[in-house]
Parts: structure tokens; sequence; C-alpha cells
């Protein structure tokens, strides 16, 4: 999984230099090339370097709950 995400944003990467130079060149095609671009980012890229990055539980040291909450309040008041 790794190894894709890599390979995905050097693919994005490649993608988003192709765009600025069509850009740069006025092809009638670069917005739609910077579009696709971003289109790949948001809905390919995104998804799965969210899946990879919080799979087996690392997000739940970042959730706040009551006993968190409670906590914060706690160590707060002591000082």
């Amino acid at each position: 999984m790794k190894i894709a995400l890599k390979i995905m944003f050097i693919v994005f990467l490649v993608w988003m230099f192709i765009g600025i130079y069509l850009i740069n060149t006025q092809h009638e095609k670069a917005e739609i090339v910077m579009g696709l671009g971003v289109f790949y980012f948001s809905f390919l890229f995104m998804p799965f370097f969210i899946y990879y990055r919080y799979r087996d539980g690392k997000y739940k040291k970042y959730i706040l709950n009551d006993q968190k909450l409670r906590e914060a309040f706690h160590q707060q008041t002591k000082k």
C-alpha cells in the first residue's frame, strides 16, 4: 500500500507539471488536464492516503470524548 501511494503521488506530480507546461504553452486542453489532476488527487489519492494513514485505530488518540475533556479541564484547573 505504501509503494502504491508513492507511485500515485508521483503520477499526480507529473500530471500537475504537464498541466502547468500546457498552461504556459496556452494549449486548449490545459484546463481540462489540470481539472482532471485535481479530480485524481481529491477522489483517488486522498481517500487511499487517509485509509492508509488511519487504519489500525491510529486516529483514536485524536478523537475527543467526555473522558479526555474531563482530564484536560482537570489538568487546567490544577495550574
